[in-house]
């Protein structure tokens, strides 16, 4: 495929025409009509007409020589989330397959998040999940991606790199598992591009001030193979090709060199019929120049998980220089540029479509998606687990008996124990690497031979979810003790409630029966008494939140009857007052079950400020407003410092305070961790029992920041909640908001 070429919608007809039959043709005619029609009024943030967008992503599909179905998606991708068409329009003009393929890549724009993060992470989700069922949706995904990537220059600066950093954290690694190189290697060199202009544009520069001197090496090492290869009188062909700009830019990073230190730039690629010309082709490079020993590596006999076969090997080559050579089959050459995407190659009457239940190593990583899926709560869980699980650099390590398994880099030999099986995992005490015992936390690398030793009365140990690096392995860990100690953490459950209730003066049994815990299940989605109890146990839920909702009435009811008798004592108070007490200079208006004394007035309709939320306790001030009366704010509130207002404050002071709730919103700053939250909640829930409006969120560098809302009696009251929750580890700082 040409990264420059601008396709027409006639190009692509011309394109599939070559493998597919007139009445297929009409089919995607049919659909670029459609797509033409509803992106009519439409531009582009470069402002040409919208519909090139979808024609171009068509036109990809089709080099990639895909079936009418998809190439008609393509076309289609965009008009649901876009236009007013809806899915069943498309499943009634196109059928299930083209319908289901454009909602797979549909961007669920319309759902409401509280963060971009958090819609990007379910985007993303439900596109991996979608490409599980059909990996069509994939190839669409990606040719989408591919063009906009193409045409990222007309964005703002920032979605530029927020852009280029999920097709590189996402997009690009995904097509790599694919083995679809000839999109994986475009999209990086363009998310490097935005990501780092600087050192992106010092390559190219490079890379072009030596072209020719380049250029003129590489046709003579061409000229020397040939002479070598036609002594074997097979059919080949050969080429010489330049390392990819990110690959390079890795490649200094991680072995911190210089562009001029890097000597394997160059490679030739010599493509043959059988696998046995191969092998010949190899021992012919050998027996005319010298191998570099460790540089040989043979992905025929031991294929990449994502099924890319071929030798590469370097050698001293012309001028004594290095020189990379990689040898193939044509059909290996055909997987290693288009992948999973060669098994969805179209031939007229026929179409080879891929299914999850075979043994096919390139869609382990589905299989992988679909198991992430189940175990992670979040959207943002999801993606956590799956770039690190899947879409990480990866390390191949070998079963004594020869079979390669694939395992993100920083796997050990508890992660490849569980990988095998659950049982194997459980049951395992101990791991041999290349004939030597290691420990259980030894980080697995490349060609490692792995032998598990096991028992068949052993059982994993707590301290391995911490050792294990997989979601997989970690979630197995969790799911077993969760299945162990089961009856335990059902007792120690019930005990917990038990011990808060009698803390608060109230008998157990009146709460622990089924009738009290039915409403708990409800609100915590439990189906059982012993899910609930289970979860208490084991802390993934609040004790205090169980025991509040448990006396939720009864506390609601006690509030009540405590607010009717201080009616009743201000009725009887009101009704003794003596009659000489208007001639005092200070009043005491009463306003919401709070007293307030406002010096020299009187009858006058009083509110508390809602931007500063004055509490008992804080030094206070009237601020009589046009109409409403005196409204009551913190001497220092920044609303009423203002010169020109202070002919309209008033003397104020608080009297005798009835036991009132005041809310009072606190931010709390930390670093992230796991229960963090839970903590907080759980001091906050001590203290007092009105709690809401809380948010939480991830700043920079890991840092937590949380919001909440809560209730307090007076200003110690808040100053012992506040200080009580600055004591909590990894907490830094607790502060009262004004508004």
């Amino acid at each position: 495929m040409s990264k420059e070429k601008i396709y027409t919608a006639q190009e692509v007809f011309d394109l599939c025409a070559t493998y597919m039959n007139e009445r297929h043709i009409e089919y995607i005619k049919k659909a670029y009509e459609m797509a033409a029609y509803v992106h009519r009024d439409q531009k582009r943030a470069s402002g040409e007409p919208y519909i090139i967008h979808p024609v171009q992503v068509a036109a990809i599909l089709a080099n990639l020589k895909m079936d009418p179905d998809t190439i008609s998606a393509g076309f289609l991708h965009d008009v649901v989330e876009d236009t007013n068409i809806i899915s069943e329009d498309i499943r009634e003009l196109f059928g299930n397959d083209v319908a289901n393929i454009v909602e797979g890549v549909t961007k669920i724009s319309k759902y409401k998040y509280k963060s971009h993060q958090q819609l990007l992470a379910a985007n993303h989700r439900k596109m991996l999940l979608a490409t599980a069922q059909d990996m069509r949706v994939i190839m669409v995904k990606l040719a989408d991606r591919l063009h906009n990537m193409r045409t990222l220059q007309h964005l703002r600066p920032d979605k530029q790199r927020r852009i280029a950093n999920e097709t590189l954290e996402i997009y690009a690694p995904l097509a790599d598992r694919l083995g679809i190189s000839t999109i994986k290697w475009e999209l990086e060199d363009l998310s490097l591009r935005y990501l780092n202009p600087q050192q992106y544009y010092r390559i190219v520069h490079l890379m072009n001030s030596k072209r020719a001197q380049r250029e003129e090496y590489i046709q003579a090492a061409v000229k020397e193979v040939q002479k070598n290869i036609d002594q074997l009188h097979i059919k080949y062909d050969i080429s010489g090709r330049a390392k990819h700009i990110y690959s390079i830019y890795k490649k200094m990073v991680e072995k911190h060199k210089q562009f001029e230190e890097l000597y394997d730039l160059l490679a030739i690629r010599i493509m043959v019929n059988t696998v046995r010309d191969c092998y010949g082709v190899l021992g012919n490079i050998h027996a005319k120049w010298k191998p570099i020993p460790g540089r040989f590596k043979d992905y025929i006999a031991v294929p990449k998980v994502n099924g890319y076969q071929s030798l590469h090997t370097t050698v001293i080559g012309p001028q004594g220089r290095p020189l990379e050579v990689q040898i193939r089959t044509y059909k290996m050459h055909e997987v290693a540029e288009y992948g999973v995407a060669a098994h969805w190659a179209y031939k007229e009457g026929k179409k080879e479509k891929v299914n999850l239940d075979s043994n096919d190593h390139q869609i382990d990583v589905f299989r992988e998606i679909m198991e992430i899926q189940e175990e992670s709560s979040t959207d943002a869980d999801f993606m956590e687990n799956i770039k690190g699980d899947v879409f990480s650099d990866r390390v191949y390590v070998f079963t004594p008996k020869g079979e390669v398994l694939e395992l993100p880099k920083g796997a050990v030999p508890i992660d490849f124990a569980y990988q095998i099986h659950t049982e194997v995992g459980n049951h395992t005490i101990g791991a041999k690497v290349n004939g030597k015992i290691v420990p259980l936390d030894y980080k697995l690398r490349n060609g490692d031979i792995v032998e598990l030793l096991t028992q068949s009365n052993a059982s994993p140990s707590r301290d391995w979810e911490n050792l294990a690096y997989t979601t997989r392995a970690r979630n197995k860990i969790k799911r077993y003790f969760k299945s162990v100690d089961r009856q335990k953490n059902i007792d120690t459950g019930r005990s917990k409630l038990e011990r808060e209730l009698l803390d608060r003066n109230l008998a157990p049994k009146n709460y622990l029966n089924k009738k009290a815990l039915q409403t708990v299940l409800d609100r915590y989605n439990f189906a059982t008494e012993e899910e609930l109890l289970a979860a208490v146990g084991y802390g993934a839920v609040s004790v205090i939140g169980v025991v509040n909702r448990l006396t939720e009435a009864e506390r609601q009811q006690a509030e009540q009857q405590k607010k009717a008798e201080y009616e009743e004592k201000i009725m009887h108070d009101d009704s003794n007052k003596d009659d000489t007490s208007a001639d005092h200079h200070d009043t005491v208006i009463e306003t919401d079950d709070r007293e307030i004394h406002i010096q020299g007035v009187e009858n006058l309709l009083i509110h508390m400020a809602k931007c500063c939320t004055p509490i008992p306790g804080d030094k206070i001030v009237g601020y009589i407003t046009k109409g409403r009366g005196v409204t009551i704010h913190r001497d220092n509130c920044p609303n009423i410092q203002d010169e020109s207002q202070t002919s309209r404050l008033i003397e104020a002071s608080w009297g005798n305070v009835y036991n009132h709730q005041y809310l009072v919103r606190l931010e709390i700053f930390g670093f992230n961790r796991n229960g963090l939250l839970n903590d907080i909640l759980q001091v906050v829930n001590k203290q007092t029992n009105m709690l809401n409006d809380v948010n939480g969120r991830m700043d920079h560098d890991r840092m937590a920041h949380v919001s909440l809302t809560v209730g307090v009696r007076n200003l110690e009251h808040l100053k012992d909640i506040m200080t009580k929750i600055n004591n909590i580890p990894d907490v830094y700082d607790v502060k009262r908001v004004i508004n």
